[in-house]
């Protein structure tokens, strides 16, 4: 197969998976509950937003046409209030943020701009039909989709579903991923570990990351470099909605993932991306189910889940889009790389100052610049150098 390029790769495991995914499972939740899930319905207005014209600041309803000019204060009207009467030629009622607009009323003095001596009111200024007053339906009409299905629900989306009278919302279900380390030198996390052996942290990485993104995931027992065993666990994985395999995917004599995969006649889309870390990955279906096999580094696991089988995991979960969490920041120094690749490098983003520093490190396998890092530099593909002060895109972790 070809090798894809960074953009190409990522569109691949889009339109793969959008014209496989059918009726995706759902179910009910309560308000409490659906942070961080992704909508299975139209969320609709209830009645119009607001229901009411209301004032959105502290002042004086008036009728436009009297200002400028003295006016006699009539009566209040606070937020939760209707006013009992109506403004008419020269006159005014106080009105509190998110009070209902008197009748006759047609705009909103601020409180800063008017001149108060007992029942009047003067001010030089104009104000003009419907200034600092919200109408009636401004923001939303009843029967509105106001957030459409396939949006995973933040504190805002939270925010609409109480505002419009939601305690119970379908969303659909969280998918099951299955992860899949091999290799002879993998040994679980609580085993006594050899000098040339590696605890395994892959699978610990990808579970942390499968839930940040919304799945549930199950760590199935390492595969040791035997095809008969990594066939039999691959086996088990495909009756997940995603199977993710770390390792075994390179060109060496105990590679045997993709040996392995045939043997569920699988189909393969790609099987090499220009990115580093992580250029042998493999994305296909089999069984029905889609896969990634991720390449065994540390650094290559992560990068490659977030920039790939991330947005497989959205879309499978039922989100319309997978965004890339990128930014742009400020390099604190010079940068060089060879151009052909896309690389994803650990750095550090200064929030106060959004410059980013790239970290030291020894390449993929070292953990501990990788948790120092809170960002990876994205190093263009087309590009060789830049000079301190230049922006440079930023991929945050």
């Amino acid at each position: 197969m070809a090798t894809l390029s960074f953009e190409d790769a990522r569109q691949c495991v889009f339109e793969r998976i959008r014209a496989a995914i059918g009726d995706i499972p759902s179910q009910d939740v309560s308000l409490v509950d659906v942070h961080g899930r992704v909508l299975g319905e139209d969320i609709r207005a209830d009645r119009d937003y607001p229901p009411l014209a209301r004032s959105v600041r502290d002042g004086f309803a008036v009728r436009s046409q009297d200002l400028p000019g003295e006016l006699t204060l009539i009566g209040e009207v606070a937020a939760g209030d209707v006013s009992a009467v109506a403004v008419g030629s020269g006159q005014a009622i106080e009105i509190m943020t998110g009070a209902p607009l008197p009748d006759g009323a047609d705009a909103v003095l601020m409180v800063e701009h008017a001149v108060r001596e007992g029942t009047a009111i003067r001010t030089e200024r104009a104000v003009r039909a419907g200034e600092f007053v919200n109408f009636q339906g401004s923001e939303a009409k009843a029967g509105d989709v106001l957030t459409p299905r396939g949006v995973r629900a933040g504190f805002a989306e939270v925010a609409l579903l109480a505002s419009v009278g939601r305690t119970h919302i379908r969303v659909y279900n969280r998918p099951r991923v299955a992860i899949l380390a091999t290799g002879n030198e993998i040994v679980e996390v609580k085993e006594p570990v050899l000098p040339q052996q590696i605890r395994n942290s892959n699978a610990h990485s990808l579970a942390a990351q499968v839930q940040r993104a919304g799945g549930v995931p199950s760590i199935l027992p390492v595969a040791k470099d035997q095809l008969e065993m990594t066939a039999k666990l691959i086996g088990e994985g495909l009756d997940y909605d995603l199977l993710l395999i770390s390792g075994g995917v390179s060109a060496g004599k105990y590679d045997v993932v993709e040996q392995a995969l045939a043997r569920h006649s699988a189909e393969f889309y790609f099987d090499r991306v220009r990115i580093q870390p992580g250029q042998p990955l493999v994305f296909g279906r089999a069984r029905g189910t889609f896969f990634f096999g991720l390449p065994g580094n540390p650094a290559s696991t992560m990068v490659t889940f977030e920039v790939f089988a991330r947005a497989a995991l959205d879309l499978l979960g039922g989100q319309t889009e997978s965004l890339l969490p990128l930014t742009l920041a400020r390099l604190t120094r010079g940068f060089t790389h060879k151009p052909g690749l896309t690389r994803f490098l650990p750095a550090h983003l200064s929030g106060r100052t959004a410059e980013i520093t790239p970290i030291p490190w020894q390449g993929s396998s070292d953990v501990p610049a990788l948790s120092r890092a809170n960002a990876f530099l994205v190093a263009d593909a087309e590009q060789e150098s830049w000079k301190a002060g230049d922006l440079i895109q930023v991929l945050l972790k």
